[in-house]
């Protein structure tokens, strides 16, 4: 058996243990990967590619005709069970042979219909049965990350540099927002992502002042804000990078809120370490963006962990309780948003240490006359 795998069912395992599961079914496709190597996509919500089910002496990755091949050749070391009529066909007796009392499910994910399908299903195998909904519990094994993970989440970020570094050099006044994120697209297609993390933020001018515009036919003015962010995903894993760029020397506001944002961004680096709260990384950037007279302008939390998905655990917001541990991949990305005007994002990628934080990012791409 693949000995990342191996090791994180083992840990898994012993979740299921700790809450008197008999078994547990696995939908999300980030957690299907992550336990069994399995790599087909789902096509969407409600078009899966398979499924995992796991109890203390088995697992088996359950799919149709379309993937039976990658499910072999990508997760031997499971038990493949085909359907033919959809998931609910296999269940009934699968819940049977493996005597399951407790079933957890992912419901934070799975659709109602889903849902429904697997209670009937454990029903008509054990009426005696319960299906118990289990937020997080693969999410908690994969926040934080195994060294393997840095190293793809580094080489994703080194892409994303790479991209953002070469529309750099090609933006100008009378570009589109369509223009540039198509561009954005093609470059990290052409370095050898396998996709974009997220589809890509170009928002100028007025539009900057939306966090996650949607890129637009409108044109690039001179002097105008733009926000750039984006991300790839190489080797399944994601990266997040945020920059504001304007041609030429801008006006004195625009230089203002690009320094506050900054200094907020630095502030809460320094913060960053295992031990520390989450809520009060977001806090100190927050104050340093409410004493310049702006925190009405800074509304979203301050940074997300980044893996297999681009938005994970853990989150760093207002609502605190949550540790950081060593080996967590975060972003730190305040900014302010000023409606009619603009706004100024920036977004590093940085993974916590026992005494501070590394950044991630290799190429800054600030503007000098911001922090002096």
């Amino acid at each position: 058996m693949n000995n990342a795998v191996a090791a994180r069912l083992q840990k898994f395992r012993g979740l299921m243990r700790a809450d008197k599961l008999d078994a547990f079914l696995v939908a999300v496709p980030e957690n299907r990967y992550y336990l069994s190597g399995y790599q087909a996509e789902d096509m969407n919500l409600v078009e899966s590619s398979g499924y995992l089910l796991i109890s203390e002496a088995r697992q088996l990755l359950l799919t149709d005709f379309r993937y039976q091949e990658e499910a072999k050749q990508e997760s031997p070391e499971f038990e493949l069970v085909i359907y033919k009529e959809g998931l609910r066909q296999v269940l009934p007796e699968l819940f049977t042979s493996l005597k399951v009392e407790r079933l957890g499910v992912e419901g934070h994910y799975c659709t109602h219909s889903l849902y429904q399908d697997v209670e009937e299903a454990i029903k008509e195998a054990v009426p005696t049965a319960m299906t118990i909904s289990c937020e997080g519990l693969v999410e908690g094994l994969r926040v934080v990350k195994e060294p393997e993970e840095i190293d793809r989440i580094k080489d994703s970020l080194a892409l994303t540099e790479k991209t953002l570094a070469g529309v750099w050099d090609i933006l100008k006044p009378g570009l589109s927002e369509k223009e540039v994120a198509w561009k954005i697209e093609v470059l990290i297609r052409e370095g050898g992502g396998e996709a974009v993390s997220f589809p890509p933020i170009v928002a100028g001018g007025p539009n900057a002042a939306l966090p996650h515009a949607v890129p637009t036919d409108r044109k690039i003015q001179a002097k105008d804000p733009v926000i750039l962010d984006l991300g790839s995903k190489l080797r399944r894993y994601c990266s997040d990078m945020t920059r504001t760029w304007t041609a030429g020397v801008p006006e004195q506001k625009l230089q203002e809120i690009y320094h506050v944002v900054r200094e907020a961004q630095l502030a809460a680096q320094d913060v960053i370490r295992a031990g520390e709260d989450a809520g009060q990384v977001d806090a100190v950037a927050r104050r340093v963006i409410d004493q310049a007279g702006y925190g009405e302008y800074f509304g979203h939390g301050l940074g997300h962990g980044v893996g297999l998905a681009v938005h994970e655990q853990p989150r760093l917001r207002k609502k605190g309780g949550v540790l950081l541990e060593e080996n967590m991949v975060v972003t730190v990305e305040p900014g302010i948003y000023l409606p009619g005007f603009g706004g100024v994002r920036l977004e590093n990628m940085v993974r916590v240490t026992r005494n501070g934080c590394e950044v991630l990012n290799g190429r800054e791409l600030f503007y000098p006359w911001k922090d002096n």
